[in-house]
């Protein structure tokens, strides 16, 4: 094997498809990275028997062959590199790499031993990348990150027809976000159970086109892949994962149909206060919220110990009431918003409360709802 390349190029592509490498791999050759040269350019691909990763780019391939690398070396290693093309060349069990005066010489690991990468299941439909990225983000806010519970550390994927809806939970608070895309088959349903953490960083890595592909293929009982395809400075990039085993909870019906109290607030204000007195707050505990004569006045801290208390504007509908919420889950909810007003949504002080934002010059629908559980506060 042997190839010369763009340095930016290639070191891009490494970086991508080494970062799903295992930090504690079951086995030495799941550590490495893949590098296929071939007359159509060079693959690198890196797999864990859960998720992999594929990136295609074009090069001068004089020798074609295939190469198993250490991924997070070989990353390290281009990140140095000076601004010069790259040349890789197989010199017996070791890989020469050569750029500028800099010269790396590599060991191999047996390219037969690696497992083969599961196919790109049959594609669903396009989406815009930017758009899907930024929705993925703030439907992740709300994810479970607990082992133990596996189905919660996941984001439900539903498509009908042109509407994908992502759907997260981690029992304490719950997020919905709704957005278009492009569908193959225009009256399709279908529904996936994606890992979060892949899913966030999938989207993220994948904005460098205009659109991503994505690909289902919801077999049996852990056999189901989900694969998503983007263009990239000098080929495709391409990442599948299996999809997470089990009913995920039916948490639609948790959005009330109705509201008896509503306060529309500034979202800023609101984000600014609640870093400011959540500061005396004890772990654990509630920051409150009394909604009432258009102000909300937010307070922590309890007895003798550090207490704090602010005030800010609100437009209130409905009669007023007092609650309290985990802070930190409160500005995750709130940082995930991109309207410069929210609207809290209120049943009653002991329910959850749904925040989105607002739109008033015409009313349209932001797409993401974030439902907070209350905390017990004290007395």
């Amino acid at each position: 094997m042997k190839f010369r390349v763009d340095r930016d190029v290639f070191a891009d592509a490494v970086a991508w498809a080494a970062r799903s490498l295992p930090v504690r791999p079951s086995t030495p050759v799941l550590s490495g990275l893949l590098i296929e040269a071939s007359d159509e350019g060079l693959v690198l691909s890196s797999f864990d028997y859960e998720t992999s990763a594929r990136a295609t780019l074009s090069a001068e391939v004089a020798d074609e062959g295939t190469v198993l690398v250490s991924g997070k070396l070989l990353a390290d290693i281009c990140r140095s590199l000076p601004d010069k093309p790259i040349e890789m060349v197989i010199d017996g069990s070791r890989v020469s790499l050569t750029c500028g005066s800099a010269r790396f010489s590599l060991q191999t690991m047996p390219v037969e031993d690696y497992p083969t990468l599961p196919q790109m299941p049959t594609a669903a439909g396009t989406v815009n990348s930017e758009l899907f990225a930024h929705a993925v983000a703030q439907a992740i806010t709300a994810a479970g990150r607990d082992d133990m519970l596996p189905v919660l550390t996941g984001v439900r994927l539903e498509i009908d027809g042109s509407t994908i809806s992502l759907l997260a939970t981690d029992r304490f608070r719950l997020s919905h976000r709704e957005l278009e895309w492009d569908p193959v088959t225009p009256d399709e349903t279908l529904a996936a159970l994606v890992p979060a953490k892949v899913l966030g960083e999938t989207a993220k890595s994948l904005t460098s086109g205009s659109e991503i592909t994505i690909a289902l293929s919801t077999g049996g009982a852990g056999e189901g892949i989900i694969g998503f395809e983007g263009a990239a400075a000098g080929g495709v990039r391409r990442t599948t994962t299996r999809l997470l085993d089990g009913e995920f909870p039916k948490v639609r019906s948790l959005f009330p149909a109705e509201h008896l109290t509503t306060a529309q607030v500034d979202k800023a204000a609101l984000i600014e206060s609640v870093r400011r007195v959540k500061l005396v707050a004890e772990r654990n505990t509630a920051v409150q919220l009394a909604f009432g004569d258009g102000v909300v006045t937010l307070d922590a801290g309890s007895g003798d110990e550090a207490q704090a208390s602010e005030s800010l504007e609100v437009t209130l509908a409905g009669e007023g009431l007092t609650t309290g919420f985990n802070p930190d889950f409160l500005l995750d909810g709130l940082g995930a918003i991109d309207e410069p007003v929210v609207e809290l949504s209120f049943t009653q002080a002991a329910k959850p409360v749904v925040i989105k934002g607002t739109v008033p010059d015409d009313g349209t629908d932001p797409g993401f709802r974030y439902l907070l559980m209350p905390r017990r506060l004290l007395s």
